[in-house]
């Protein structure tokens, strides 16, 4: 149940351990300073900010993480487009079937509708084949020597 929480805490503390750092710095300052009981509502507002931050933090790097990943296939799929020409198309008698450009890689088995992607040596997973890709297995197809 806590295995999740504890994970993300514990990545939180790695990366933004500073923040902690002056979250403490600024309570000892505030408990030493302010002599009211104002004193103890803005500990209790610090402590529950530092908390919602670093209860949000993995949430945040999982998002980006998302972007980056929707940016980069994106990218492949322009390089489709831009690259077709140079595109490389072997076929093995089992079927399966590999385009090669110097940027993109695709093997997949012919007639699935998805294919393995790798853009510029990072495997990208499985894509579905719509309608732009193909069209670039169709391209690479003529460009058979």
């Amino acid at each position: 149940m806590f295995e999740g929480f504890t994970d993300q805490w514990a990545v939180f503390l790695q990366e933004r351990w500073f923040v902690i750092v002056g979250a403490i710095i600024v309570l000892l300052i505030i408990i030493n300073l302010v002599k009211t009981v104002l004193k103890w509502i803005i500990v209790l507002g610090l402590i529950a900010a530092v908390f919602f931050y670093g209860a949000d933090y993995i949430g945040g790097l999982k998002d980006l993480g998302t972007e980056v990943a929707a940016t980069v296939k994106a990218e492949a799929l322009k390089s489709m487009a831009g690259e077709a020409k140079k595109a490389t198309y072997e076929s093995s008698a089992d079927g399966t079937y590999k385009i090669i450009t110097p940027n993109l890689e695709l093997q997949g088995q012919a007639g699935s509708n998805e294919v393995e992607v790798s853009f510029r040596g990072q495997s990208l997973g499985k894509m579905k084949v719509d309608e732009t890709v193909k069209t670039f297995i169709e391209s690479a197809k003529m460009n058979i020597n």
